[in-house]
């Protein structure tokens, strides 16, 4: 196990990443505003599958392949700048019935089932090596190899972020689904929320298309 200084210093490190705004709590907030609460809730359940997913490539040592093959790092992250930029055209994209007015029709977002949010938000965490670069930098600064084994430690701090982000997020989401609540009685809502998370979506992808692993 960690030393508690170390450890201590983990959760507090954890909980001001969950304060600071990134992709994952804009896309979790746009959906929430887009689809509600539950839609939200359950993307969430995706995104931290994924972090998950991270996490044990990061504490096995496989992160690593993305500083040792810089290609592997670019093919992921095209792969999810592509992903997240088909995700945007399908979110304004018109009516397959060819109902007027296109893209501005006044037609809601079609209500996605749980399996599909669930997938979306999974990929969307899996596609972003930056997050494997993220936790490969992380662990090593609080793991301390003459308290045992280097894995079971990372593992640990892992699952202590993952707890603190998921209560974190959850309050935003919940946080949004007020808002949410809100918007809905909005005419101009049915239109606008198509556009919000089609912006949101593009912009994840464009700042993931042009990052580099810096």
């Amino acid at each position: 196990m960690p030393s508690l200084d170390n450890f201590l210093l983990f959760v507090a490190a954890s909980v001001l990443l969950v304060l600071t705004p990134g992709p994952n709590l804009l896309y979790l907030i746009s959906r929430t505003l887009a689809q509600g609460r539950a839609a939200g809730l359950v993307s969430l359940a995706g995104t931290t599958s994924g972090f998950a997913v991270h996490i044990l490539a990061a504490a096995l040592g496989l992160s690593a392949v993305f500083v040792a093959v810089p290609v592997a790092y670019d093919a992921v992250r095209w792969a999810g700048a592509a992903y997240l930029f088909w995700l945007a055209w399908d979110a304004v994209r018109p009516s397959a019935d060819g109902s007027a007015g296109g893209v501005f029709a006044p037609r809601p977002l079609p209500k996605a089932a749980p399996a599909r949010l669930f997938r979306m938000g999974l990929l969307t965490s899996i596609l972003n090596p930056k997050v494997a670069l993220f936790y490969l930098a992380l662990f090593p600064q609080f793991v301390d190899p003459a308290r045992g084994g280097v894995f079971t430690q990372s593992l640990v701090l892992g699952a202590v972020q993952i707890v603190v982000a998921v209560i974190g997020d959850a309050l935003f989401v919940l946080a949004a689904a007020r808002v949410a609540r809100w918007l809905a009685k909005r005419p101009v809502w049915v239109v606008a929320q198509r556009w919000l998370l089609g912006s949101v979506f593009a912009g994840i992808a464009a700042k993931l298309a042009f990052d580099s692993r810096r």
